[in-house]
């Protein structure tokens, strides 16, 4: 019988994780010694050492099925750009992808218990990380269903940046498919922040509704005309940010809207109903690195 206190002294040495703490221990049949020793076989421990580093490189992968029915998009993070271009990681990331489009998993937790090649995903990650070398960190996903319509992905510099458009279509074929891609293509590089004018949420209305007031004020406009000033600012804040009514980065003469409408006429009706775009390492804080004093505590100088 193997004691929790056994299992959280193993953790404690070696960093690695509960229950794999606990099937070394059962496999060493109690010795702790021996039970590190098979953490470190199967690397294990010294991937478990590296959690500390920051991931903030890596890859967004997608994964559209053949019927472009489903959908996802997965961001799967390292430490370096040399690790992130490394074939190996390149296939788990768009393997975990494919896992996730076609499974229904409810959080990211849900998606590292997610069966793979055998084993979970969450220790598939942990292999490679033990033979790369490098920390790595399953970031965050999202799926989608496109029951009455299509998916399309696009992926831009490699994996920088990855966007999937979901589109309700009277056909599900490769001409609608490449109007959804087009419209991913303007995502990738127009970053818009809603898709419509309905999307935006009462907060933002409001809080840019005061930053112009107050902009408006400290212009020397005077009160009377100062929410009709608002109003048309809120406009333009619309155009900025709404997908549908940015102008297409393939034909500025053509708002997205405007360019989904035309497409409309040549293959039946096609209406945006969702986009989702995800940016390598967007929002997470990069670790800034002392290399002098790096080499001092590896060297043991740091008293």
């Amino acid at each position: 019988m193997i004691s929790a206190q056994a299992v959280k002294e193993l953790r404690d040495k070696t960093g690695a994780g509960m229950m794999d703490c606990k099937k070394a221990l059962t496999q060493a049949e109690g010795d702790i010694e021996k039970a590190i020793d098979i953490l470190r076989e199967k690397g294990l421990a010294s991937a478990a050492k590296k959690s500390g580093r920051v991931a903030s490189e890596g890859v967004i992968a997608t994964y559209v099925s053949e019927d472009m029915k489903k959908a996802s998009i997965i961001e799967l993070n390292c430490e370096t750009d040399f690790v992130s271009a490394n074939t190996d990681f390149i296939n788990l990331a768009n393997g975990i992808a494919k896992v996730v489009a076609e499974t229904t998993p409810q959080d990211i937790e849900e998606v590292k218990a997610l069966p793979y090649e055998g084993i979970t995903v969450q220790e598939a990650v942990t292999n490679l990380i033990a033979k790369l070398g490098e920390n790595m960190n399953l970031r965050r996903f999202e799926k989608i269903d496109a029951a009455d319509g299509l998916v399309s992905a696009y992926n831009h510099m490699g994996g920088k940046i990855g966007v999937l458009v979901q589109v309700r279509s009277e056909e599900a074929n490769d001409a609608v498919a490449t109007v959804a891609r087009d419209v991913a293509m303007h995502v990738a590089a127009l970053n818009p922040q809603f898709l419509d004018n309905t999307s935006v949420d009462a907060d933002t209305i409001e809080r840019e509704k005061e930053i112009y007031r107050v902009q408006a004020l400290n212009e020397g406009k005077p009160e009377k005309i100062v929410d009709k000033m608002v109003e048309g600012r809120i406009n333009k804040f619309y155009k900025e940010v709404c997908l549908v009514n940015q102008m297409f980065v393939k034909n500025p003469d053509l708002s997205i809207q405007a360019f989904v409408n035309e497409e409309s006429k040549k293959h039946g009706k096609i209406e945006l109903v969702k986009f989702v775009r995800f940016e390598k390492g967007e929002g997470i804080e990069k670790e800034e690195v002392d290399f002098a004093a790096e080499v001092a505590a590896q060297m043991g100088l740091n008293k």
